[in-house]
């Protein structure tokens, strides 16, 4: 760890400024960061992962250099939603029950692409009276108004609508997800707490029986866990209008005197073989699709490291096999007792610059400098032992029997059958590496049950 008087600069994308720029945090002893998490009803798709890769990698970034004990990373739980609220409807299901179960396949599915737990997971049904204190004081102050049972924030009350997102409320009105109700002053106003029916959940508060808007409680929760002023705050850009904007809005109005999120990091999109992803395109995945499918979390989590989070990221079949490949390569080499190289270390200091990084490991790997690809490596959250379980060791006999079988057949000049099992090989992921047919090692494809049945 880099002692707190000698903290490396880090330059970070600011989607409020529009400009890449030194990161000066507001308390080195505390860095403080907040990330936009799921609304838990269904499987969190692939795209959803790239945010929590890019946070888990800041993260772990800032503990380097701040110290593991300086920073609070905050990723929350919508959990009350009306998406959940018609999942339930139309499954017969309780609430609490669904949310309960996607909340669990979040957390396993994001642990298993290696990704750090944040210090605080809060979900927004724990926030109910922090919201509903935010809410009242924003009407108290003439942010907000009541109309027809609802909440609404007025935006036309703050200056500063707009800013984050670089559009103009008439360029917002024409092209946004603006909901129409004759019970808004302005088109553009926002609901922070809405009315529920007796079959609907709710809570019996100050502002009626009701439940709160998506905005307001990344809002409360931020506040309650990390102040009115702090660090970072992100998500994927499809949450920089209306979400985000609406959270910088109704935060800066409720208390004046901060700052909200002095830093905002947005990643951009994933595509699926070169068009985005979608269901009618029949390239939609999870997360659960492609590890049940047998693709390691880890490789899983080289792919998205492989393109910078600035630039909108391809997944393919082919990244996914030349990153088992490498990842295989680096994990017969890996040494422990290293340290992190400098060259990683000022890559990932230059906007998270993770495809540098990456082309610093293939050069340690390329030295033979085994010990220190492995620290810098955990750096990115690649080659942890906690990680290695897809390397499976326990498959050499089969692969050997084949590869014995083929070398019997090849002397007794039964070609056929050595030409048979050599397509079997490579059918495998099986690389052979001496001319001899006896050396072997797993390559991209990896899969040895191939190899049953054959001998």
């Amino acid at each position: 760890m880099t002692a707190p008087n000698a903290i490396p600069m880090l330059r970070l994308r600011n989607s409020l400024t529009r400009r890449v720029e030194e990161f000066a945090p507001l308390d080195a002893s505390n860095v403080r960061l907040y990330l936009c998490g799921p609304t838990v009803y269904d499987r969190a798709h692939l795209g959803n992962a790239r945010n929590v890769i890019l946070f888990d990698l800041l993260f772990r970034l800032l503990r380097h250099d701040y110290g593991v004990d300086a920073v609070t990373y905050v990723r929350n739980f919508t959990d009350i939603d009306d998406k959940i609220i018609a999942r339930a409807a139309d499954t017969g299901r309780e609430v609490e029950d669904i949310t309960a179960e996607t909340t669990q396949w979040y957390l396993d599915d994001m642990a298993a692409l290696g990704t750090l737990e944040p210090t605080h997971m809060p979900r927004a049904t724990d926030y109910i009276e922090q919201m509903v204190e935010m809410i009242e004081g924003l009407i108290a102050s003439g942010h907000a108004y009541v109309a027809d049972g609802h909440v609404l924030f007025s935006v036309g009350s703050f200056d500063g609508y707009g800013v984050l997102s670089g559009r103009t409320v008439d360029d917002m009105i024409a092209g946004a997800r603006v909901e129409v109700a004759s019970y808004k002053r302005d088109p553009m106003d926002f609901v922070l707490w809405k009315p529920s029916s007796e079959e609907e959940p709710g809570w019996e508060t100050s502002l009626g029986y009701g439940r709160p808007g998506w905005h307001i409680e990344c809002s409360a929760m931020a506040k309650a866990l990390l102040g009115t002023s702090f660090d970072i705050h992100g998500g994927g850009n499809d949450l920089l209008f209306p979400h985000h904007e609406n959270e910088r809005a109704q935060s800066c109005c409720a208390d004046p005197d901060g700052d909200f999120a002095r830093y905002w990091l947005h990643n951009e999109m994933l595509l699926v073989e070169g068009r985005k992803m979608s269901k009618s395109l029949g390239n939609f995945f999870t997360v659960r699709d492609l590890l049940d499918r047998g693709v390691p979390g880890e490789v899983i989590r080289f792919v998205f490291l492989s393109t910078h989070y600035s630039k909108p990221m391809d997944w393919t079949e082919a990244k996914a096999l030349e990153a088992e490949g490498t990842l295989r390569k680096w994990r017969a080499m890996a040494g422990d007792g290293g340290t992190v190289d400098d060259a990683v270390l000022s890559a990932l200091r230059d906007d998270l610059n993770a495809p540098g990084a990456i082309a610093e490991l293939h050069r340690l790997a390329k030295a033979g400098d085994g010990a220190g690809l492995k620290a810098s490596a955990g750096l990115l959250g690649l080659l942890e032992d906690a990680m290695g379980d897809w390397i499976d060791g326990g498959n050499d006999e089969v692969v050997e029997a084949v590869l014995a079988a083929r070398i019997a057949a090849r002397a007794d000049r039964d070609w056929a059958r050595a030409d048979a099992l050599r397509d079997a090989l490579v059918a495998a992921g099986v690389v052979v590496t001496d001319g001899l047919g006896r050396g072997w090692e797993a390559g991209p494809g990896f899969d040895p049950s191939k190899l049953e049945g054959l001998l």
